[in-house]
């Protein structure tokens, strides 16, 4: 699963070259329905062809179409789907992702990236990443409430020989004499080989934490459960520089927990710190009201995203506000949803903070603070 980051939307909510096609489709990780799942892209991509043909029939778009195309055949490809993907592609953006909860089928071409999809999964606040890590090897996964994945691990030192190499210690002894005996001085030994091991895991255990900070946790920004023996749990928290480090972790082997156990305790670990996140985001909402730097009224909201304004925006994970949001002005205008030029608006908002560097998160609606599907902190 590849990993989509926060900076990945935020660049991809920038101003982009057209045209920019947007592909999402419902998928499934099992036989037989993922069967139909390359028949139904190939009918997307169909549709992206029909609307270049269309809107940007003065320009070359051969290569854009045929890095999509690409996937139709990949056998290898649709036997490893999640639950939704998304295919976004532009003359200079290809990215490809995959995501444990199901999306609407879409296929637009524009000039700009439809994300609001990407917006609602990479923003909800129950994700988090697993990292699984014994004496000999160590993998990350990510996940949320109903599911867990393991993460394309690219460089990460997935096992102890690839990491240390020929750095590895080699069982030496220190000899000194205690005496003499019959056949001359006696002698001891020291360096055996737990003391090698046990250098060794650190080691290793030191490159993992490395790793795992630059490749995941810092571009991710999500709370992290360490998976480990008892034994390695209080070797790895000592040397570990990770922040996103929970206090609570899953003691036992990783490699002898099936995929929905290590889920459901991870979940079990990771819950105590995502509804004391929520907690405090309240509590910040309701101080900033208190002081005129909030509000949960989606016309201030949307004139104050799109002038800089707004630090923090909590959005309802299943609310929707149909009708337009002007990116220039800030307006907001209700209109049916039917209406295939309507969007909803707390995306379009959503969309408006990120560009000017605020934060979003997608909360549930029996943890909001508000009644409207929104709650904005302001910086002024």
């Amino acid at each position: 699963m590849q990993l989509l980051t926060h900076d990945t939307l935020r660049s991809l909510v920038q101003v982009q070259e057209p045209p920019c096609i947007s592909i999402y489709q419902p998928t499934h990780r099992h036989r037989p329905d993922n069967q139909q799942d390359p028949i139904r892209f190939r009918n997307l991509v169909r549709a992206i062809e029909d609307s270049l043909a269309q809107k940007f029939s003065g320009r070359d778009t051969r290569a854009l179409l045929a890095r999509i195309q690409v996937l139709i055949d990949d056998v290898a490809f649709w036997n490893h789907t999640l639950d939704g993907l998304a295919v976004l592609a532009s003359p200079g953006v290809f990215h490809v992702f995959q995501f444990q909860r199901a999306v609407p089928e879409l296929a637009i071409v524009a000039d700009s990236f439809h994300v609001k999809p990407l917006l609602r999964l990479v923003q909800s606040a129950d994700r988090y990443q697993v990292l699984c890590v014994t004496r000999q090897s160590a993998r990350l996964f990510e996940g949320n409430r109903d599911a867990l994945d393991e993460l394309d691990p690219g460089a990460f030192p997935t096992d102890i020989d690839a990491a240390l190499g020929h750095e590895r210690t080699e069982p030496h002894q220190t000899v000194a004499a205690y005496g003499t005996g019959p056949s001359g001085p006696m002698y001891h030994g020291h360096g055996s080989r737990r003391d090698v091991v046990d250098k060794d895991t650190e080691r290793y255990f030191r490159a993992v934490d490395r790793a795992t900070i630059a490749q995941f946790s810092k571009p991710a920004r999500l709370p992290l459960v360490l998976a480990a023996l008892p034994e390695h749990q209080p070797v790895f928290r000592a040397l570990t520089r990770n922040t996103a480090l929970v206090a609570t972790g899953i003691e036992g082997n990783p490699d002898a927990l099936s995929d929905g156990q290590l889920r459901d305790a991870a979940w079990q670990a990771v819950e105590p710190q995502y509804l004391e996140r929520l907690a405090a985001l309240t509590e910040m909402f309701t101080a900033a009201l208190a002081h005129q730097k909030a509000t949960a009224d989606l016309a201030d909201a949307a004139r104050a995203a799109v002038a800089g304004r707004v630090s923090h925006l909590l959005v309802e994970a299943e609310g929707v506000r149909p009708g337009r949001l002007d990116p220039a002005t800030g307006a907001t205008s209700a209109a049916p949803l039917d209406n295939p030029d309507v969007g909803d608006m707390l995306d379009d908002l959503a969309e408006a903070v990120l560009r000017t560097g605020g934060d979003v998160v997608i909360v549930p609606r029996e943890r909001m603070p508000t009644a409207t599907g929104l709650a904005a902190v302001l910086r002024y």
